[in-house]
């Protein structure tokens, strides 16, 4: 067989507050059942999520996850940036729900996740291999992010971070993305 689609339905413990939230990152509904089994199916091009309620699901104890590939992850992460600042004033980058900042790296962006209101991890990565860290810092910054961002051990993420800057001679072309990225960090622990 060819041109099969696969969409997985996620939890959440309320199908208006997910569908609330994608529409701010410019999703529409496509589909909505309330009876006898919540469900929502929402589309921004050609990202396809769908979500089903679950009562007492505890976004916090959420496992789920889907990865997008897309094109170009900056573009996308502007997107889904400037909604969230018009729907809530900022970006969210620490608590349920939030959103990680992709990293610059030769020039591109790296990949990013989305948490959203149900706790699914919805992780957008670019469609090419990155490539690979030129400076310790870049892959100190690498070795973070992958802790901090796609594991959720933002604590580890940080130790890795300021170890790596306090070895920094201060000539990175990354030196300030690090410290940005590690006062992000620090941010996302206060607000957890």
């Amino acid at each position: 067989m060819a041109n099969e689609l696969t969409i997985p339905l996620l939890p959440c413990p309320s199908i208006d507050e997910i569908a609330s939230f994608y529409e701010m990152l410019g999703f529409e509904i496509t589909y909505r059942q309330t009876r006898p089994n919540p469900h929502v199916a929402l589309r921004r091009e050609d990202i396809n999520l769908h979500f089903f309620g679950m009562a007492d699901y505890d976004p916090a104890q959420s496992y789920s996850t889907c990865l997008v590939i897309v094109p170009d992850t900056g573009e996308l992460f502007e997107a889904f940036a400037a909604g969230m600042r018009s729907g809530h004033g900022k970006l969210l980058v620490s608590g349920i729900p939030r959103m990680t900042r992709p990293r610059l790296r030769n020039d591109r962006y790296t990949g990013f996740t989305v948490v959203d209101p149900g706790g699914n991890w919805i992780r957008i990565h670019q469609a090419t291999k990155e490539p690979e860290a030129r400076t310790k810092l870049a892959k100190a910054m690498e070795n973070a992010a992958r802790q901090a961002d796609a594991r959720g051990d933002e604590r580890q993420g940080l130790k890795i971070l300021e170890g790596a800057l306090k070895r920094a001679t201060g000539d990175e072309p990354e030196l300030q993305a690090a410290r940005e990225y590690r006062d992000e960090l620090v941010e996302r622990i206060k607000g957890s």
